[in-house]
C-alpha cells in the first residue's frame, strides 16, 4: 500500500501565492482606474441630460434639476452631485456642474468638478477653482 497522500507542497504554495500577487499587484489599479472612468463617463452622460432638460423646459429659469437628474448615476448611491449654476454674459444663460460628493469615491479625482454650458463649452475645475488643462481627457468615453 502506498501511504503517500497527494498534496501541494510547500514550495508549490509558495509559487502560486506569488503568482496571485503579481496578478493582483497589475490587475488592481488596472480595476481601479476603469472604475473611476466609468464615474467619469456617467458624470459627462448626467450633464447632458441636464443640459438637454434646461435646453427643452418651458421654464427657463429653473432653479433645481428634478429628481433623477439632479446625480449622477441616476439611481443608487450618487457619486456626483448635479446643480445648476446662474447664467452670465459668458454661458449662454446657463451652466451646469457635476460636483463630486464630499466622502464619494471620486473626491479626489484630477478631473475634480465637470461644468457645461449652454455655448457647449465642457471644461473641469479642480478643487483649488483652477480650471483643468487635460479637459479633453476627462470627457473622453474611450
Amino acid at each position: 500500500m502506498n501511504s503517500k497522500a497527494d498534496a501541494f507542497t510547500l514550495l508549490e504554495l509558495v509559487i502560486a501565492m506569488a503568482i496571485a500577487a503579481v496578478l493582483a499587484v497589475f490587475a488592481v489599479p488596472s480595476w481601479h482606474a476603469q472604475v473611476a472612468r466609468s464615474h467619469r463617463v456617467d458624470a459627462a452622460s448626467a450633464l447632458y441630460r441636464a443640459a438637454q432638460y434646461l435646453e427643452t423646459s418651458a421654464e427657463k429659469n429653473v432653479g433645481a434639476l428634478p429628481a433623477g437628474l439632479d446625480q449622477a448615476p441616476a439611481f443608487g448611491t450618487p457619486v456626483y452631485r448635479l446643480h445648476v449654476l446662474s447664467a452670465d454674459d459668458t454661458n449662454g444663460g446657463y451652466s451646469v456642474e457635476a460636483r463630486p460628493v464630499e466622502n464619494g469615491p471620486m473626491r479626489e479625482d484630477a478631473c475634480g468638478t465637470f461644468i457645461i454650458d449652454a455655448t457647449g463649452l465642457r471644461k473641469n475645475r479642480s478643487a483649488g477653482d483652477s480650471a483643468m488643462a487635460n479637459a479633453n481627457e476627462c470627457w473622453s468615453t474611450r
